[in-house]
Formats: structure tokens, sequence, C-alpha cells
């Protein structure tokens, strides 16, 4: 039995429901200008996942990679929801 396939599925739904909470706290903190960090992450986990030969881990560290680059997406998207109201805005960062 090959498990897999199941194991990087089950990397990958762990690292979307992950990100979710970390796009939503660095949005409130730092708002979209931390964008540069989920690049560089994401950058360096390919890079990574690049040179490893374990496949298994190869694809965690893509599929991490990939959801670090996502999530500069979800940050832009994570202000408009906080200015349609649905998420609170942090009253103590400064609005350009």
């Amino acid at each position: 039995m090959n498990l897999t396939g199941i194991i990087i599925g089950a990397i990958s739904f762990l690292s979307i429901g992950v990100f979710h909470p970390i796009v939503i706290k660095s949005e409130y903190h730092f708002g979209k200008e931390c964008w540069p960090v989920f690049l560089v992450a994401g950058i360096i986990l390919m890079v990574v996942s690049a040179l490893v030969e374990n496949v298994v881990l190869s694809s965690a560290l893509a599929v991490i990679g990939m959801s670090s680059w996502w999530s500069i997406l979800e940050l832009f998207e994570q202000e408009k929801r906080v200015q349609k109201g649905w998420f609170p805005a942090n009253p103590n960062r400064k609005k350009k």
C-alpha cells in the first residue's frame, strides 16, 4: 500500500489550515505591507524543496512554499474583508 499521496494530501490540508490564521494575524498586526515575508519564505521553501531527495519531504516543502505565496493574495483580500467590517481592524495601527 502506498500512503505517499495521502500524506501529501494531509500536509496540504494542514498547510491551508495553518496559513489561514497566520494571514489574519499578519494583516491585523502589520497590514498587507508584510507580503514580502511570505514571498521570501515561499522562495526559500521552493528552493529547498528542489534540493531535497525525499519525495514526501520535498512535496511538503513545496506545498508549504506555495501556501506561502498564496497567502500574499489572501493578505490583500483580508484587507478588503477588514474594510467591509467582516474582521476587526487593529486600532493601534496607523492607517495610510
